[in-house]
Parts: C-alpha cells; structure tokens; sequence
C-alpha cells in the first residue's frame, strides 16, 4: 500500500523514516545548496515543488536570508507540518503555501529556481512530461531545475544494495522488505537516458547529473 501522505501518524515520522530511507540525506541537501550558490543571485524566488514537512525549506530560509519561497503539496498535513518546523525561524513572511499541484500555480509568477527533491519519482509516467513543462513554464529565463530522485533499477543487486544501506541506516528486516515491495507499485522511476529526455523535450538545456547514491540520483538543468 502507498504512503498516505496525510496521515498524521505518517507526516510525524517523516523526518525520521526518510534518514533511514535514503541514504547521504543531509550531503544531497548540501549539494544543492552549493549549486543554489553557483547558479541564483541573492534575491532570488525559488519554487519547492512537493516540500514536505519543511526540512529543506527550512535548511534554505536560513542560509538565504535574503531569499523568497513558494512552497507546494498536495497534503494539506503535509504543508501544516512545514509551517511548523518553520515557525521557530521568523520566517513565515518569506514563504508562500500553496495546497496545489505545479500546474495549478499563478500563471504570472516566475521564479528563479525550481526544487522537486524525491518527488518526481511519485508523478506517474504519463504525466511526467506535462510536470515537467510546467515547472519549466514557471521558471524565468536560464532558471535553474535540481531534482532528486529513485532512478530505474536494473538489476536484483541493485535492490539488494538498497536493502543493505537502509537496513545499516535502521530500517528493520520487516520495514527494508516491505520499502522493496513498494518500489514496484508505488514510485515510477525513470532511468538516466529517460531522464535526461523528458527534461530536454520539456524546454531544458545543459541537463547533467550532480550526484548519485546507489539508484537515487540528481539532475539539473536550465531553462532554455
């Protein structure tokens, strides 16, 4: 069964779970950061497509202080969490919430920069072009997209290094088992090839890998 994404026994183990989960959790975040730098200016809007309960909201409005976000998800728990974790900040009025999914963001809005971290991965198939077009309808011109995500796995090795790396970060035989089961009816992974097509089909140019951790890898682009 998938994840009920507003439940709020799901929501509230959130943060703990997705550390055992996926692994080098913090250092992906850390990475982005360090492309955010290299890639935004100072005063910059960003969009997060999908944010959770607000760990990497979070971790962003402090290190830019100088930053506005538009926050996005389709769990009305998931969005009270975040504006929780936030609330310690002083940081509310930087932050736009939205119950909604990309496309049904203002039209007029741009932004800077595009963040869709282990959400991709959950769009189905046929409508991954379409999420895609429209977050690249939203950036402004040369903006930045970062994604991170499970990528198609090949091989039963492959599954089995998943398994191992989420049992050492916690996760019990029973849970790594049932994360296996999942992969096949609960997330819909596109492989680097497949990836790097539907970003170039969906108006973006200089699309590259920045990392990968085992099947989990990170793509970005710009706006062309």
């Amino acid at each position: 069964m998938a994840k009920d994404f507003n439940s709020q026994h799901v929501v509230d183990g959130y943060d703990v779970h997705i550390r055992k989960l996926i692994p080098g959790y913090e250092v992906v975040h850390q990475q982005i950061q360090a492309l955010l730098r290299t890639y935004v200016n100072e005063h910059a809007h960003v969009l997060i497509v999908g944010c959770g309960t607000g760990y990497e909201l979070g971790y962003l409005l402090q290190l830019f202080p100088n930053w506005s976000f538009t926050a996005t998800d389709l769990s009305a728990t998931m969005l009270d969490k975040a504006k929780q974790y936030i609330q310690p900040l002083d940081a509310l009025h930087r932050v736009e919430f939205a119950l909604a999914d990309v496309d049904q963001l203002k039209t007029e809005q741009t932004y800077d920069a595009a963040l869709s971290i282990l959400v991709t991965h959950f769009v189905p198939y046929a409508q991954k072009l379409n999420f895609f077009k429209a977050i690249n309808s939203h950036l402004k011109q040369h903006g930045v997209f970062i994604g991170f995500d499970l990528t198609a796995i090949k091989t039963d090795q492959e599954r089995c290094m998943l398994q191992h790396i989420c049992k050492a970060n916690g996760l019990s035989t029973a849970q790594s088992t049932a994360m296996l089961s999942r992969l096949a009816y609960d997330f819909y992974p596109l492989s680097e090839q497949e990836t790097f097509e539907q970003l170039s089909l969906a108006g973006f140019g200089s699309v590259q890998r920045f990392t990968q951790i085992l099947s989990y890898q990170g793509f970005m682009a710009l706006k062309v």
